[in-house]
């Protein structure tokens, strides 16, 4: 899917990201998701290898859709809430 995200959006929302899930057993390797903002403040959502390691992979990127996530950060349940 081309989900239309440019590398410097990329390097702007993992400059101030915080983790908001990790995934250590992940198929990948360890892993974890990312929530952060553009400077035109647009929420992304980036999973990948750990950042502390040299070379950070990027598994998948889009923007999170908020009828699923509160604050963009948890996962909404079946019910919505």
């Amino acid at each position: 899917m081309i989900r239309h995200i440019s590398v410097q959006e990329v390097r702007e929302a993992m400059v101030n990201g915080v983790i908001i899930e990790d995934y250590p057993n992940d198929k990948y390797g360890p892993s974890c998701l990312i929530l952060g903002f553009t400077q035109l403040n647009i929420p992304l959502h980036i999973q990948c290898s750990y950042p502390s390691r040299p070379v950070v992979k990027i598994i998948t990127l889009y923007e999170p859709n908020p009828a699923r996530w509160v604050d963009f950060k948890m996962r909404r349940t079946q019910d919505g809430s």
